[in-house]
């Protein structure tokens, strides 16, 4: 069994490094669990242009590498592995992982969310080359060409109307003959111009050698298969999906409050119902997934876990 830490972090995206940061400041031994590689959805990111101070062409992969260069300079240390059991009933929680036996007085879940793929083959190859699952963060990169938006929902719309920001022409496609989304958001997008739809229509395949040149649509009603190739100047769209997004918190259920869809409940400290047990980022219920909201989630956590630790097991 390892030694008692003061503080175990799951994930090492930016709300897992955030809070291993100012947890290593504060002089609390510190362990980042990650298992795979560290910084989450944004690696895949190829410029982030919206977190404040960023450097010109700074790109998600340079973001995580001087975060996590930051943990270990206050001396928190990174692990990589799989966690398959929790124990948190006691004042020492007790983390079991594939490789290890972890212990610390307080916890903090940054174990952030993944978009809902939509299954298509290409989609996989093709995330980042014309797949993409944020416009906030990528909706620059198709200025002036066209995009597909799948999804029906209040974020497929929102996103689309974002999108008509920058790309010349937005079609949202939906499974169904009505968006899901509300009322007032429909009706900005049906009284945008740059906005089109694609009814009763799924994704059967997206095809590209490198980069996204064409999608193929089923009618789901007739059964109708419909190829859309990209303009021959433009040479490329884009592909945004918006089908929602999977939490990874199953190992969490039953222990830790979430909501219907699996969310981790938290107040504005992120503390959750389990006391010296936090929850940061994307996995938690909240309005907005950025890398900045996930950064103060991170911090916060951190310090609220400094102040468990000094008033609840003193």
């Amino acid at each position: 069994m390892e030694n008692i830490l003061d503080v175990i972090i799951i994930g090492g995206g930016p709300a897992g490094l955030s809070a291993g940061l100012y947890a290593a400041r504060a002089k609390m031994t510190t362990l980042i669990l990650e298992k795979e590689k560290a910084g989450g959805q944004i690696v895949s990111t190829a410029e982030v242009a919206n977190y404040p101070g960023s450097m010109e062409n700074a790109t998600g992969p340079i973001l995580i590498d001087r975060m996590l260069e930051q943990c270990k300079e206050f001396g928190a240390t990174f692990e990589k592995d799989t966690i398959t059991e929790i124990d948190v009933n006691g004042p020492i929680k007790v983390l079991k992982g594939e490789k290890a036996t972890y212990q610390a007085k307080s916890i903090i879940i940054a174990s952030g969310a993944n978009p809902r793929p939509i299954g298509a083959p290409g989609e996989r190859e093709l995330i980042g080359k014309g797949v993409s699952y944020c416009a906030t963060c990528d909706g620059d990169f198709f200025t002036d060409l066209e995009v597909f938006v799948i999804g029906g929902g209040d974020s497929a719309v929102e996103e689309a109307i974002f999108l008509t920001k920058f790309a010349r022409k937005v079609t949202i496609v939906h499974r169904r003959d009505e968006l899901r989304a509300a009322k007032s958001i429909q009706e900005k997008a049906f009284k945008n111009p740059k906005i089109n739809f694609i009814w009763d229509s799924t994704v059967e395949e997206i095809k590209g050698d490198g980069i996204v040149e064409s999608v193929v649509f089923r009618n789901l009603k007739t059964n109708e298969i419909t190829e859309y190739m990209a303009d021959e100047e433009d040479g490329t769209f884009g592909i945004f999906v918006f089908v929602g997004y999977i939490p990874a918190t199953n190992i969490f259920k039953g222990i830790i409050n979430m909501d219907e869809t699996g969310y981790i409940i938290t107040d504005d400290n992120m503390k959750t119902n389990v006391p010296g047990v936090f929850a940061a980022g994307d996995c938690r219920v909240k309005s907005l997934r950025q890398v900045i909201t996930a950064a103060a989630d991170g911090a916060i956590a951190a310090i609220q876990a400094e102040k468990y630790i000094e008033n609840e097991l003193a």
